[in-house]
This record gives C-alpha cells, structure tokens and sequence, in this order.
C-alpha cells in the first residue's frame, strides 16, 4: 500500500519514525525551531531538531540571447557573497508561482511572459521542512528592481559556461547548481 507520498509503506516501515511531542525553541521572522520527541520503528526513543520553513522559490531567468540572470548578495552566514539564481521565501498561503513572480520582479527588476516548472525537492531533508520549487522564466521584460529594505543585490547575466566557471570556483549556492542542473536536463529552455 502506498502512502500520500507514493512511498510503499511496506517498503519503508523499518525507516518511519514518528513524533512524540514537540517543543518550540526559536521563533524567527522566517523560521522556528523545534525539538521533537521522536520514536523509532523499533521502539527506540530519540531527539530530533527540526527547522520549520514555509518553502521557497528559486527562479532562472533566461534572457533572448541565453544567458542567465543572477543575483550576487552577502551571505551573512558565511561571511561573503554569492552568485545566485533570484529566489525566496513564500509567504503564507502564497502559491509558489505567485512568490517566483514577485521575486523575479522585486530581485532583478524583470518581469517574464513564459514560464517553466522545473521541479522542487527538500533543500536539507535531515533538519528542515523547506521545500524549494523551481522555476525558469523565459521572454524577460526589464523593469526597476524593488528590493526589501534590507537587501543588497547586483546583477548580471551569464552564458552557460560562464556559470560552469562560477560553479568550479566556488562562487555560487547548491540551489544555483540545481537549478542549473534542471535547466540543462532540458526542461525548460531549447
């Protein structure tokens, strides 16, 4: 029998743990933390701490001649910026498609006619909840970029190899390299 997540349970029951109980630690603007009692197939009991994340989207904007736009911004958490596709957090009761537009518009000034679901996966399934979809838009508009107060952002658009060349140099995140990976794979762009 399979699950809503069309797991065979038969398959995966020796893997399925199940919550106990939960604790808030952090509540952030936006993400919160929890420590949750956790149990095993086999009975074993344990601690799990879980990043609770409303998703994201992340977007690969495509110009006429090919190239691809990306945002370069500090990452604090790092201490250096990054070459990055334009992505964000979905607000509350938002669609995905809805968020890819808005940040498309808000991060890099352009508007897009076509766009393209690439697909979506969990960013780092052993502590988070975030979910991020992907999405290339195609037949740009340029327009004025409309950043959040707190938000510093350059961009500039790329040919394929030159975001191979990023990639090599360590100069762009993991949802970069999989959106590139999706926009290769042929799923969107001819």
């Amino acid at each position: 029998m399979r699950d809503n997540t069309g797991v065979n349970e038969q398959e995966i029951s020796h893997l399925r743990e199940r919550q106990r109980s939960r604790t808030e630690r952090f509540q952030g603007r936006l993400l919160t933390v929890v420590e949750d009692e956790a149990e095993l197939a086999d009975g074993t009991q344990t601690r799990r701490e879980v990043v609770l994340h409303r998703g994201a989207v992340a977007i690969i904007p495509i110009l006429e001649d090919g190239r691809i736009v990306l945002v370069r911004q500090w990452r604090y958490p790092h201490g250096r910026p990054y070459w990055e596709v334009p992505a964000g957090t979905i607000d509350n009761g938002e669609a995905p498609e809805v968020t890819a537009h808005r940040e498309l518009s808000e991060e890099t000034g352009y508007d897009a006619a076509r766009w393209t679901y690439l697909g979506e996966g969990p960013v780092s399934p052993g502590y988070s909840t975030e979910m991020i979809y992907f999405f290339a838009a195609e037949t740009l508009t340029p327009g004025e970029q409309h950043t959040d107060h707190d938000e510093r952002l350059d961009v500039m658009a790329f040919t394929l190899p030159e975001c191979e060349d990023l990639i090599r140099t360590h100069d762009v995140d993991i949802k970069t390299i999989a959106a590139l990976h999706l926009l290769q794979r042929g799923n969107a762009h001819d």
